[in-house]
């Protein structure tokens, strides 16, 4: 084993080391770059024959077609915020038990955001979709083969689970599967 030891660099590790826990923090998050995060449901179709189908919705917020997500509230858990936002969007109730990490569980965005991702699946024929009409104007079940126009966000997040346009870029394989 070979070791090269910078001597400033062993000094500040030194003095960093020998500081307080709470200054050490404090010091970690002022100089460590700060992400957002949210949570994001992947809802499958339970009843739905294969290739499948996922609920998508259609938001104010711009053209196409979304996931039921949300930013977490402060100090709460990625699986229970996913379980709210998809309660308060949908009107779908699941408890967070019910809900699975998908793979791979968290997308880094490059704007400086973190999607924690969760999976869950659903009888549609049973499932009762109700939204505001203000968060959101509808709620759908969609083929996974002919998904309708999606928001880039959400291209670029199914993608990375080897489902629509932009299937395959990201060297993942569907979960739908």
């Amino acid at each position: 084993m070979i070791i090269r030891r910078s001597p400033a660099r062993a000094l500040l590790y030194g003095v960093f080391y020998r500081l307080p826990v709470p200054v050490r923090r404090r010091l970690v998050r002022l100089t460590v770059r700060k992400y957002v995060v949210g949570a994001v449901t992947l809802v499958f179709d339970a009843e739905a024959e294969p290739p499948g189908r996922i609920l998508l919705l259609r938001q104010p917020s711009g053209p196409g077609w979304g996931l039921p997500a949300g930013l977490l509230n402060r100090a709460e858990a990625p699986i229970v915020g996913a379980a709210r936002e998809l309660r308060e969007e949908t009107g779908v109730a699941l408890s967070p038990t019910n809900l699975q990490p998908a793979v791979p569980n968290a997308v880094v965005h490059a704007k400086g955001w973190v999607d924690v991702v969760f999976e869950a699946r659903v009888p549609a024929s049973t499932t009762d979709l109700v939204v505001d009409g203000a968060e959101v104007y509808e709620a759908a079940w969609h083929p996974l083969d002919d998904l309708p126009r999606l928001t880039r966000a959400t291209a670029v997040l199914l993608g990375h689970y080897g489902i629509g346009p932009r299937a395959g870029e990201f060297g993942s394989s569907p979960t739908a599967t």
